[in-house]
């Protein structure tokens, strides 16, 4: 069925949550606003490409499994079919709605309808309303009603993060009415919600507290989006129900305790905070929603202004730092994670509907164009799980047949909907947000504009009216906060300079006028250099031109794994390190550095670097749009010192990095316990265990017993284990089901009180996967166990 944008516009209200809250500004369904060339059009075509490619039996494979039926073809390798089988599906389901939306694809349409009708098939076989991929679902759900309820941050009765995998299926289920108007996927979501609900009736609130451990994506958001869907309640107070206490709580008192903890495990959650208090302000019973409101607001203002790299990303091996050191960011291969930005954009796009304040387009455009725009390979399509910040290092592209990754679930998701922001409007006011070219077409007014621009290679924007009624409205064009003041916008109406346009306080600049057919309004943004320290104030910059993040390649040499296979660790870039001593270290003070940068006279955005540079390279060093920089090693930040420092600064910096290489050689296999993607790459189990983290640093101890695999590329001879110096609990490892020396290596204490305990394997071990098991020898507790490394 082909739908009106009339019947559109009214489920898009749903999703705004305009049925119940007038927000301040609405935004335009992706069906009205159609991309014209530009980096955004071709990263949307390659992105429908990339899920054409994809097939939808091998996705449903999991939902048929766990119904009894018959599955039509395998189910693809690497994350979905080790126990997280089945969230690419709800991802995909949701890529498959907005593409058609953006698009009208009837390929997509297509596709999209096979989905849902085998997903239907597969919850009419199960009878009680459930649809899900995860292996042994309906004994695990089972348990769970019971009220057995065995929880850990990323793994729940022993299956990995079910929450989380269900949440993709009822946001792709959502997605398909929302954007494209299903029926079918609407009774489906209802039954799905239904079924949750006699899941957790009987469980009291302590319960469903300890369950919500377990990471659980953004359930309590889905939940109210289907009581705002029905009109039922009872569905607000079941997302009120899945809202973890543990994050909210200190953030409506202002209290930021994000640090240690995994980073997009929490977004999602406070999206759903937003967006229960969004449906609750009539509630005259449950009077929370300002506090929730609050909350959301300060997580933002935390992770945006405080826990943020220049690209809009955050967190490093997935959890976020200390928000005072950023040498994790700028050490580690495992930068930025792409689904965290994918969920920062999606509060960000909340907030500004009730608050249109152009700081929040700020943000969102920022990372719109370093993160997410730079996270899929402009050719081959492949997504990006890790953006590292470590200079000289490179990303990893996945592939349609190999990777099933999160941020590839997400990343699928991230290029159908560039148009959703680019504008909004308010009763006669149209905002323009984005400088991206596109079309609009606002039904209700009867208008119909164009955006024409090369920005950022060029900083003039045309909009041209090609069809609007009598009556008056106002355009309201963002004044960003990267403009360059001085220079002014030059903003004409037909040629013809407008004093009379009101610049706002939430900064807009906006003219008010009876707009008629063929009217052009020209504007220009002015751009300037700016170098921008890291957060940490450490000597480290990124260079930009007004939101563009430029960057430097620095080499393709050893640029392994560029494309995943099918491996667990495959979206880690683990090809060599280079050291940060050989990557160019800009020489002098900040604004004469920044003064060194010159513009090349081409038609895309170019520089070249001509101050000094050491070590010297008897060349200009030439930057350019991270976003266009591909397949290669490159550097966004760059230490600076002075001629004075530069002497001290190389001495410590070769000898810093000469021992990290030395240990980074002899390495042939590494676990961090207690961190969510390599425990679970190594197979962690275990028994009356817990994780925790202490000086920042994560870790897993044991009443009972630990385990991993470790995996063995190449000879290897000794263990070396990372404990506190005072946590003297003994500990009996198993290796292969032998027992390690209890006379090991003991290292001095670092300044932290870190120790590192050597245990030499009783023989050289070859190929292979081998177990090791951690567990109390005479006590109550193992030691807190922060580093599992193999050696040669």
């Amino acid at each position: 069925m082909k739908l009106t944008l009339t019947y559109l516009l009214l489920f898009f209200s749903l999703l705004t949550g305009k049925a119940q809250n007038q927000p301040q500004v609405t935004y335009f369904p992706l069906q009205a606003v159609n991309l014209l060339e530009s980096p955004f059009l071709q990263a949307q075509q390659t992105d429908l490409h990339y899920i054409l490619a994809m097939e939808p039996d091998r996705l449903l494979a999991p939902f048929l499994r766990e119904a009894g039926l018959a599955p039509k073809a395998p189910s693809y390798t690497n994350w979905e079919n080790t126990g997280l089988d089945g969230h690419i599906g709800g991802h995909y389901i949701s890529a498959l709605s907005m593409m058609y939306a953006a698009t009208g694809d009837t390929a997509v349409y297509n596709r999209l309808n096979y989905m849902l009708d085998e997903l239907h098939r597969a919850q009419q076989a199960v009878g009680t309303g459930f649809i899900g991929g995860t292996p042994g679902s309906l004994q695990l759900w089972k348990e769970i009603k019971e009220g057995n309820i065995r929880a850990g941050g990323f793994d729940l009765n022993s299956k990995w993060v079910p929450l989380y995998n269900i949440h993709k299926t009822y946001a792709g289920l959502r997605d398909a009415y929302l954007y494209a108007g299903s029926d079918l996927a609407r009774e489906m979501l209802i039954a799905l919600t239904d079924w949750m609900i006699g899941i957790t009736a009987g469980l009291t609130d302590q319960q469903m507290q300890d369950m919500l451990r377990s990471e659980h994506g953004g359930l309590n958001e889905t939940f109210a989006d289907v009581a705002a869907i029905t009109g039922d309640k009872k569905y607000l107070e079941l997302a009120r129900r899945f809202s973890h206490k543990v994050i909210l709580d200190p953030l409506i008192k202002d209290e930021d305790r994000l640090t240690g903890m995994h980073a997009n495990t929490q977004i999602p959650k406070v999206i759903g905070y937003k967006r229960i208090a969004e449906l609750s302000q009539d509630d005259n019973v449950w009077n929370h929603a300002t506090e929730w409101d609050h909350a959301a607001r300060f997580f933002w203002n935390t992770v945006v202004n405080h826990r943020s790299v220049c690209i809009g990303g955050n967190s490093v091996r997935e959890h976020f730092h200390p928000a005072n050191d950023f040498s994790p960011m700028l050490n580690d291969i495992e930068g930025p994670e792409t689904c965290n930005t994918y969920n920062m954009l999606r509060l960000t796009k909340m907030l500004y509907q009730d608050s249109p304040d152009s700081r929040f387009a700020d943000y969102y455009e920022r990372a719109l164009y370093n993160h997410i725009l730079a996270s899929q390979e402009p050719d081959k399509g492949g997504f990006v799980y890790f953006t590292p910040m470590r200079p000289g290092h490179y990303r990893v592209y996945s592939q349609p047949e190999t990777s099933m990754w999160c941020c590839v679930g997400s990343g699928l998701e991230n290029h159908t909907k560039y148009g959703e922001f680019i504008y909004a409007h308010q009763k006669d006011t149209l905002y323009v947000n984005l400088f991206i070219p596109s079309q609009l077409t606002w039904k209700e007014k009867g208008v119909s504009l164009v955006q024409e621009t090369r920005f950022p290679d060029n900083g003039q924007v045309t909009l041209r009216i090609d069809k609007a009624s009598k009556k008056a409205f106002t355009i309201s064009i963002r004044q960003p906060e990267w403009a360059d003041s001085s220079k002014g916008y030059n903003l004409k109406v037909n040629g013809k300079e407008q004093s009379s346009a009101t610049a706002t306080n939430s900064g807009y600049l906006s003219v008010n006028r009876k707009w008629k057919k063929g009217d052009v309004v020209t504007f220009t943004l002015p751009m300037q250099i700016k170098m921008e320290q890291i957060p940490d104030k450490e000597n480290y910059y990124a260079f930009l031109y007004g939101p563009i993040v430029l960057a430097a390649s620095t080499g393709t040499e050893h640029l392994d794994g560029l494309y995943a296979d099918d491996s667990r660790g495959g979206h880690i870039a683990h090809g060599k390190q280079i050291p940060v001593s050989e990557i160019p270290m800009l020489i002098g003070n900040p604004e004469a550095i920044s003064q060194s940068l010159h513009k090349e006279n081409s038609t895309q955005l170019a520089f070249n670097y001509d101050g000094k540079v050491y070590p010297a390279s008897g060349k200009a060093m030439k930057l350019i749009p991270f976003f266009r920089l591909h397949n290669s090693r490159y550097a966004v930040y760059f230490h600076q010192a002075s001629e004075e420092e530069l002497q001290t600064l190389r001495e410590e910096m070769v000898v810093a990095e000469k021992k990290a290489n030395e240990l980074a050689n002899q390495t042939v296999d590494l676990i961090f316990p207690g961190e969510q993607q390599p425990e679970s790459d190594h197979g962690i189990q275990y028994d009356k265990s817990e994780t925790g983290t202490h000086k920042d640093r994560h870790f897993r101890r044991a009443k009972g017993w630990f385990s991993y695999n470790l995996k063995v590329k190449e000879e290897a001879s000794r263990i070396m284990i990372t404990a506190q110096k005072e946590d003297r609990n003994k500990v009996v490892i198993l290796f292969n089901g032998e027992k390690l020396s209890t006379n090991p290596v003991i290292s001095e204490a670092d300044k932290d009180g870190f120790i590192t305990i050597c245990y030499s394997l009783p023989q050289k071990i070859g190929t292979g996967t081998y177990p090791i098991r951690f567990s109390p020898d005479g006590t109550e507790w193992t030691p807190a166990v922060y580093e599992v490394r193999l050696l040669k």
